[in-house]
């Protein structure tokens, strides 16, 4: 891994989009990243840079395999308010994306059983998908509602 350290962000991400707290580790070294939350589910995207890209000026397909996993997985947060890990990743590569585009990514469940969460995902920029693939993740310890996820929209609507 390179000891580069990201520059400033050069250009805003589309509306609704929060950048994510993930700023030390390989989040660090990958990112900006940033995440949508609506009543349909998360989707997780980031502006391609300089340091996300491979020899062809491509984004490096590491880059959005690890978008992938994390698009995929945050639906166990959407569904549960839940730490998640990754059992397995499975991806098709389609299109590249190019410096500057605009990457983002999402998932839909597909089952919930015993704590595994199979999940089908997509991958795209702009009308152009990039990948597409599905994932189990495996649910770990609960933790706090985070707003948009199903459990704080119920408590949510407890409150009201």
């Amino acid at each position: 891994m390179s000891d580069d350290v990201q520059g400033p962000v050069r250009l805003d991400p589309p509306e609704g989009y929060e950048p994510l707290d993930w700023t030390r580790g390989f989040g660090r070294q990958i990112g900006p990243l940033y995440r949508r939350t609506g009543p349909a589910g998360t989707t997780t995207g980031f502006r391609v840079e300089a340091h996300h890209t491979n020899g062809l000026q491509n984004t490096h397909g590491g880059m959005l395999m690890t978008l992938a996993d994390m698009a995929w997985g945050n639906v166990v947060s959407f569904e549960r308010s839940s730490f998640w890990v990754t059992v397995r990743l499975t991806c098709d590569f389609l299109e590249p994306a190019h410096l500057g585009d605009w990457v983002e990514g999402g998932g839909d469940l597909l089952s919930a059983e015993d704590g595994l969460y199979v999940v089908r995902g997509r991958l795209w920029c702009g009308e152009r998908t990039l990948m597409v693939g599905s994932g189990v993740f495996k649910a770990l310890g609960a933790r706090q509602p985070r707003p948009g996820e199903k459990q704080f929209q119920a408590r949510e609507g407890a409150a009201a």
